[in-house]
């Protein structure tokens, strides 16, 4: 399928959301092409985040971070749980990341490749792959994986959710199964749960206390 053809179905789709006709397939993808246009219009934003990492089905890790992100690609993670005060740095596009390990004494940096297993997360996600805009990206990517697997969508007042199949966002090799939740007040996901193919969980992401546009200079975003 060529990219105008993908583009006129994405198009197609959130001009008729609502009509009865869509699929289950139309929909997720008309709700992407929303939340993709909305990521797209805004200048930075700050959420929190609590990840629960799963292995064997049993919950393993547990992180809280603030999360900061601007336009280009500039990212900086906050942790308050388990590493009060460390604080991660990245921009799109560069091959390493910053971390400054303590609040008191911010003259201490340190320099990591993006690909080092000591700063990917615990299910393996590089620092890039932690962006809302990837993950919605991602689904445009699986378009004919969400179309023609298994799926589901639901639409309440305030939230929409909707299930699909699609090989893993971080290597393209393992297939899995997502569970999305969007707030239809801000169109950012409130939380995205992974399984692997046996239904057992990798990884769930809650976000909440999202502020859209606290206009955060670019020197917030410099190590």
């Amino acid at each position: 399928m060529t990219f105008s053809v993908v583009a006129l179905l994405i198009f197609w789709s959130a001009e008729s959301t609502l009509s009865a006709e869509l699929s289950h397939g139309d929909r997720i993808l008309a709700t992407a092409q929303k939340m993709i246009s909305v990521i797209e219009s805004v200048e930075d934003f700050i959420c929190e985040a609590e990840v629960i990492y799963y292995r064997d089905g049993e919950e393993d890790k547990r992180y809280r971070i603030t999360f900061y992100y601007k336009q280009m690609g500039k990212i900086r993670v906050k942790f308050s749980w388990p590493y009060p005060g460390v604080t991660v740095f990245y921009k799109a596009g560069n091959d390493k990341l910053t971390i400054k390990p303590f609040k008191f004494l911010p003259v201490v940096k340190f320099h990591f490749s993006i690909n080092n297993p000591m700063v990917r997360t615990p299910s393996g996600q590089r620092i890039y792959q932690t962006d809302v805009q990837y993950f919605i990206n991602f689904l445009f990517r699986n378009v004919k994986s969400i179309q023609e697997k298994e799926n589901a969508f639901y639409e309440g007042g305030k939230q929409i959710k909707f299930m699909f199949h699609a090989l893993d966002y971080i290597e393209d090799k393992s297939p899995e199964k997502y569970l999305v939740f969007v707030s239809k007040k801000h169109w950012f996901p409130t939380r995205i749960e992974r399984y692997n193919s046996e239904g057992k969980p990798i990884e769930i992401m809650i976000f909440k206390n999202h502020i859209i546009n606290p206009h955060l200079d670019d020197t917030f975003f410099r190590p």
